[in-house]
């Protein structure tokens, strides 16, 4: 990707580069790690981020679906979920800096409307075995995994878009709180 200019396709590379601009603020060595395993630069990361914004955020952008399709490509897979009574499809992505996860899209079918974007583990994948609070590592689980692990689990506002905090009950009985980038562990508070 070295030498990206405003005039390159922002397809799945910059994509990715843009999940890590948002985990930067809580794991930046995982983040250095990964920047340079895509062989990319600081300014070109931000650059991603400055375009993906732009799509984002500018006069007649397209609708979140419709957006991701644009920049992901075809989905890898589709899948019918039901949420009360919400009819949906999960689309799926992979994800080439996080081979068991996938970057799923879930939409509405009446109308298109995006429900949620995250990673979730990929269908098949093993996901990692969470039973204390060591087990919780920076980028080795999703929200889900832990939900399901350290019951009971309670969603809450995080302090953007793209994050979320889990109220959590660890094993011991102590209540604490993860923080989730785009679906992806971060950190304990």
């Amino acid at each position: 990707m070295s030498g990206m200019t405003a005039a390159a396709p922002f397809g799945p590379l910059s994509f990715q580069l843009v999940l890590l601009r948002r985990m930067a603020d809580h794991q930046p060595v995982l983040v250095e790690d990964a920047r340079r395993e895509l062989g990319v630069s600081v300014a070109e990361m931000r650059e991603a981020n400055r375009r993906w914004q732009a799509m984002v955020r500018g006069r007649g952008s397209r609708g979140a679906l419709s957006r991701y399709r644009s920049v992901l490509g075809t989905p890898e897979r589709t899948v019918p979920r039901r949420l009360g009574d919400l009819d949906c499809d999960a689309y799926l992505w992979p994800v080439p800096l996080w081979p068991d996860l996938r970057f799923e899209v879930l939409a509405v079918r009446a109308g298109g409307a995006v429900w949620n974007e995250r990673l979730v583990r990929a269908p098949g994948a093993a996901g990692p075995v969470l039973r204390t609070e060591r087990d919780l590592v920076p980028w080795s689980c999703t929200v889900d995994e832990v939900a399901r692990a350290f019951p009971p689990a309670v969603p809450k506002e995080g302090s953007a878009p793209t994050r979320l905090l889990l109220s959590l009950t660890l094993p011991d009985g102590e209540g604490r709180t993860a923080e989730f980038c785009w679906g992806l562990f971060q950190r304990l508070l």
